[in-house]
């Protein structure tokens, strides 16, 4: 009879506000990493380089430890296989990060796709979804892109990194 009246207790008991914060920090890690996996798996063929980015996106974003890492991508993976759509993922981001942080996200997502060395039109294209939902600036989103690539916005690919114009 106890038992029950604790379970009872327990069920309509407001939630912890640790437990709260715990767990929504938790679900934006996952959001964050189901985003960053998605471009992952937008290639046909997973390879270590993707993953490596994926990981090292997380690791820069929430700074968590070599296992957690791995029991979150494992868990992004399996999520995104059952997802129907990027706006629940996309909609914790946009009510937990502010658009710096958001475009931060951007440029984890575009280091993914070009991890490889070749970006396909299917991660084009998802780039340019997930972009949209999380309402980045076209400029912000172009920027993120050239940052991820290793190019400085408003400087020609000739001038950067001592190209043929910017040596003399």
């Amino acid at each position: 009879m106890l038992k029950t009246l604790t379970d009872l207790w327990d069920a309509i008991r407001p939630p912890d506000p640790a437990d709260t914060e715990r767990e929504s920090q938790h679900l934006l890690q996952l959001a964050t990493a189901v985003l960053l996996v998605e471009i992952m798996r937008a290639d046909t063929g997973l390879n270590d380089a993707k993953r490596s980015a994926v990981i090292a996106g997380l690791r820069n974003e929430f700074g968590l430890e070599d296992d957690e890492l791995e029991r979150l991508v494992e868990l992004a993976q399996q999520t995104a296989k059952t997802a129907n759509d990027y706006f629940t993922f996309t909609s914790r981001i946009n009510d937990s990060f502010d658009m710096a942080h958001k475009v931060q996200v951007i440029e984890h997502m575009w280091r993914v796709a070009y991890a490889d060395g070749a970006l396909s039109a299917r991660e084009n294209h998802l780039m340019w979804k997930v972009s949209d939902l999380l309402y980045i600036p076209h400029g912000a989103y172009v920027h993120a892109k050239m940052r991820a690539q290793g190019r400085e916005p408003g400087v020609p690919p000739s001038d950067q990194r001592g190209g043929a114009a910017g040596s003399a």
